[in-house]
């Protein structure tokens, strides 16, 4: 089985791009969800490359929390579903700051357990 490339990431960020790119890796630190990545998506996917690969980064990973969230919420009732709430909810915060932190350095992070539904 081979494993997923590391997406073509063009030149490193300049000027607004480089905040556009750490506020959309903190949305969910910020309570906005994966409001702010599709909004960051949606604007900026014909200016730039790079806003445009942490965007879709960042949307799969939202996306995939949600997924797996909705699989737990049967879970809760026989009480495995909220040690395992809390654990997505402990990675989420944690992958969050780790992606925010590598996207400052000029760096791009792939977030696990990710599902990659938007190419």
């Amino acid at each position: 089985m081979t494993t997923p490339s590391q997406p073509s990431v063009p030149a490193p960020a300049q000027g607004n791009d480089k905040l556009f790119i750490i506020l959309c890796h903190l949305s969910l630190i910020l309570g906005v969800g994966f409001i702010l990545p599709f909004i960051v998506y949606l604007v900026k996917r014909n200016e730039s490359e790079l806003v445009t690969a942490h965007a879709k980064e960042v949307l799969n990973f939202h996306i995939s929390l949600v997924i797996y969230g909705l699989c737990c919420i049967p879970l809760v009732f026989i009480f495995i579903g909220i040690p395992i709430l809390l654990g997505l909810g402990l990675m989420a915060f944690i992958c969050a700051i780790v992606a925010a932190i590598r996207a400052s350095e000029g760096g791009f992070y792939r977030y696990p357990l990710t599902i990659r539904l938007i190419n």
